[in-house]
């Protein structure tokens, strides 16, 4: 790994870390907002899902005892935004982040549901080390044949964010989805913002991601939507902050 990418690394890990404890009060509003957009399109994204256990777009559970496997990878999984938004239609979630604080959280929140880690559980962990083309702990069977590999607002801190869609993409199985959430094109973050060093992105436009998935050969049925009139960030730190951004889904299928 570079010198750029590793302290880039090292950057994400500390703000994550400091910022895991608190993330999912803070940002409340937020992930309600997102997981509700997310389950709105869940026919969009062309999975084929196992039946809907629930209809309460807060929940974790997924239906117990699906007749067939239906897999999701959530990389950069965070507190687990994308695995709470598809649990109800998907028989197991597998969340994989480079910040011990976030994946502490994610199976915090998982284990306090009652939830067997043989159906969701976040391993400390990076998928997109130039470096390192096939990590030890990530080989076994386990890690590889997803249905569904998500990535949710984490492209923006990516050091190569295209090599992060191949790398996914070789997570899918023949016919996957590769799905992501992130920022259309803006300005620059202040520096007060506390994420601004973790970022390296400022957005990305349609052809840049379209480009990416066709590269890493998950460009079949590509398609790319912005949401709404944005999503409205929410801070409720030490005094509440918000920010609204234009917010993007694309997803694609494996060839």
């Amino acid at each position: 790994m570079s010198d750029h990418a590793s302290n880039q690394t090292e950057a994400n890990r500390a703000h994550f870390n400091d910022a895991a404890s608190s993330y999912n009060n803070r940002f409340e509003k937020t992930i309600l907002q997102i997981i509700h957009e997310i389950q709105e399109r869940r026919e969009w994204l062309g999975v084929d899902w196992v039946e809907d256990s629930s209809e309460d777009e807060n929940t974790t559970t997924n239906l117990k005892g699906a007749s067939r496997p239906v897999r999701l990878l959530d990389y950069a999984c965070g507190t687990g935004l994308v695995s709470r938004a598809l649990a109800p239609y998907v028989s197991q979630c597998v969340g994989i982040d480079l910040t011990e604080g976030m994946v502490a959280e994610y199976n915090k929140t998982v284990e306090n549901q009652g939830i067997p880690p043989s159906e969701m559980f976040a391993h400390v962990g990076n998928l997109i080390d130039p470096s390192e083309p096939s990590p030890a702990a990530f080989k076994g069977p386990e890690f590889h044949n997803f249905d569904i590999a998500a990535v949710g607002l984490g492209f923006h801190h990516f050091d190569d964010p295209a090599l992060a869609a191949k790398r996914l993409a070789e997570r899918l199985k023949p016919g996957g989805v590769l799905f992501i959430i992130d920022f259309q094109p803006h300005e620059h973050m202040h520096h007060h913002h506390a994420a601004a060093k973790s970022v390296t992105h400022m957005g990305f436009s349609e052809a840049d991601i379209r480009t990416m998935f066709e590269e890493a050969g998950v460009g079949k049925g590509f398609e790319h939507v912005v949401v709404g009139k944005g999503i409205v960030f929410t801070d409720k730190s030490d005094e509440v902050k918000t920010m609204t951004r234009k917010v993007f889904m694309a997803r694609g299928t494996k060839i």
